[in-house]
């Protein structure tokens, strides 16, 4: 059974500064993705891989095609999906993983790592443990935990971000480019994550760079220059 399917999608972008300049970016994207698998995007910088993953979350719409995710038993389009559905997909299905992390004032690492768990109705103090348990994992001091991240290190920073984002075990998971700047031992902390959730049946769509890490967790590589629209 498919958890993620792309058929035949392409993108457009406009450019509102140059005149409504419309710039074909991707085309004819088509690949699928099973429970258990990992499948890497790879190509050079700028061939869409970061465009894929935003169509496939829904922050990008496409301009064909279709994008079928599997939720809850039912089907879902999010090319053509509305807004609330895709919300909804989000948070029973769908999770996104970057290396950014968008640091919230005055909130706590400890609560920012929790509070996918939280919106999900597990019970705060559940989750602040679970919560706990990933911050161990990424190697974050327990004197961190009670600070807001805006002060950390940019290092910090992004292992805070891993672990909000591969705390819920979420279905579908999409990494964009997880393993950016880590050291070694928290690359690992990355790859036993990874392996764990295709044990538990997650499909997954990452874009990984590092080749060590890539050959380390990919089943599957799609090469995204086939789908610009320059191929």
């Amino acid at each position: 059974m498919v958890a993620l399917e792309l058929s035949a999608v392409a993108k457009t972008f406009t450019m509102h500064l140059q005149g409504g300049l419309r710039l074909a970016v991707l085309h004819g994207v088509t690949f699928a993705a099973e429970p258990g698998q990992c499948l890497a995007l790879t190509g050079p910088s700028g061939a869409g891989k970061s465009s894929i993953l935003k169509l496939i979350y829904g922050n990008y719409r496409c301009d064909a095609g279709a994008i079928l995710i599997r939720s809850d038993g039912a089907v879902v389009d999010i090319a053509s999906a509305a807004p609330r559905q895709i919300l909804g997909v989000r948070q029973r299905a769908l999770g996104y993983v970057t290396q950014f992390l968008r640091a919230v004032p005055r909130v706590s690492a400890l609560d920012i790592v929790a509070e996918p768990l939280v919106m999900k109705a597990v019970p705060r103090e559940a989750a602040a443990v679970c919560a706990a348990t990933m911050l161990r994992r990424f190697n974050v001091p327990e004197r961190l935990w009670s600070l807001p991240p805006a002060t950390f290190s940019g290092g910090e920073q992004q292992r805070i971000n891993l672990a909000r984002g591969l705390l819920p075990e979420h279905p579908i998971l999409l990494l964009d480019e997880p393993t950016a700047s880590l050291d070694a031992d928290n690359r690992a902390v990355v790859v036993d994550i990874v392996r764990e959730r295709k044990r538990q049946g997650a499909a997954i769509v990452a874009i990984v760079h590092d080749d060590d890490v890539r050959e380390a967790i990919a089943d599957v590589c799609v090469d995204v220059t086939q789908f610009t629209a320059a191929a």
